[in-house]
């Protein structure tokens, strides 16, 4: 057991930079299939199931840092979201993305009201729901915010969070499977392939134009903005909640004002030239890991053996979400490329998106991160309303 709350700090980022390494100067192909943020959910969640974490000293350094990490993460990763530059890329894009966002909106509703009695986790049991759908729309840092934005009981978020990693390697390897049938889907919905290197090509510029090399004022100033507007953010969450408490409002309590305000400053950020600072990916990157790393290690994976439905109500969500956008493709004529690309999006997110976008063709690449990006945007959105919605389904 870790007692010291340093020691535990230090030992998460050990790990999840260990992962990384392994990653970048190895050739181990499970890399390929079962990305590094995985192996950091697994890992923790199988040592805070040993009982390595559960000490005084990494409770407190947990309820120290979590919630500052993430409104930083959460500012920091929607600089990335410049909607002039996506709206560049045409409706196409936008709109297979969208498509795949609302079947998977369709499909937790739809779970809820099939599996709610039977997923444990008591009243707030919807808002572990909400927080994996948040997830499978724009990825785990939409998931981490809902845990900040909703009371979710602990176990039950350690079901999502278990779901949210199998179901996570399971969908980018069945995805990539189904590169070799992509000529049979597209026969079969009538797909119009003629725009895709049109969009392939822009997505590829914008993505290549943000490369820029950071130095370290770059890195110290968007560190230090972004803690500040963590700090801010709970400040105006809490006189948020007050206000809208005093006029009955008092369901959107404090977590959900302040992820709904550090989300809109960010979006409006990255429109300036703050969204243009270098180094904006990598810090978003770093406060993922950690955030992640944090989560994932007062998770275990007791919850999810003594509550097996979780798995059954992710498949039920992911055969919903791909039976709705085989009927979107029959009518709009969607390749797969497209689609499937725009379901890791949502689902991965934009560090996983263009694994599948690239065994297309590597130049596509930049769809996939584009797509990614949308959905960091639109996820945390999704999630609330995902959250009320089931709420009110209770």
């Amino acid at each position: 057991m870790i007692t010291n709350g340093f020691t535990y700090i230090a030992f998460l980022m050990c790990l999840a930079g260990v992962l990384l390494a392994l990653e970048k100067y190895t050739n181990w192909k499970i890399f390929n299939w079962v990305p590094p943020l995985v192996w950091i959910y697994v890992l923790n969640m199988v040592f805070c199931t040993m009982g390595m974490y559960n000490s005084d000293g990494c409770s407190a350094a947990y309820s120290a840092l979590k919630n500052n990490l993430l409104y930083a993460m959460i500012f920091v990763m929607l600089l990335r979201c410049d909607i002039k530059k996506l709206a560049k890329l045409g409706g196409r894009m936008a709109a297979i993305f969208l498509g795949g966002a609302a079947s998977i909106l369709i499909g937790f509703i739809v779970a809820f009201l099939l599996f709610k009695g039977v997923l444990g986790g008591g009243e707030t049991i919807w808002g572990a729901m909400a927080a994996l759908c948040a997830s499978w729309i724009g990825g785990s840092a939409n998931m981490a915010a809902m845990e900040a934005a909703f009371t979710i009981d602990a176990g039950a978020y350690g079901c999502a969070l278990a779901v949210d990693t199998v179901y996570y390697s399971v969908w980018i390897a069945l995805l990539l499977i189904m590169v070799r049938y992509a000529k049979k889907w597209d026969n079969a919905v009538k797909a119009d392939t003629s725009k895709l290197e049109a969009v392939a090509d822009a997505a590829a510029k914008e993505v290549s134009n943000e490369k820029k090399h950071a130095t370290s004022a770059d890195w110290i100033f968007l560190i230090g903005v972004s803690l500040l507007v963590s700090a801010l953010s709970q400040r105006v969450g809490l006189a948020l909640n007050t206000g809208l408490s005093s006029i009955g409002l008092g369901m959107f309590d404090k977590g959900t004002m302040t992820t709904v305000f550090v989300t809109i400053l960010g979006l409006i950020c990255a429109q300036t030239k703050l969204g243009k600072v270098p180094a904006v990916e990598e810090l978003s990157n770093i406060y993922l890991y950690a955030v992640v790393s944090l989560l994932a290690s007062t998770a275990s994976l007791a919850d999810l053996v003594s509550a097996p439905m979780w798995i059954v109500a992710g498949l039920a969500v992911l055969i919903i979400h791909v039976v709705i956008m085989f009927l979107l493709s029959k009518a709009f004529h969607w390749d797969l490329c497209m689609v499937s690309t725009a379901s890791l999006a949502n689902i991965g997110g934009s560090a996983s998106a263009p694994i599948v976008a690239s065994a297309y063709n590597p130049s596509y690449a930049g769809i996939g991160v584009l797509m990614g990006v949308f959905g960091a945007a639109i996820g945390n959105f999704c999630g609330l309303a995902a959250g009320y919605i089931m709420q009110l389904l209770c």
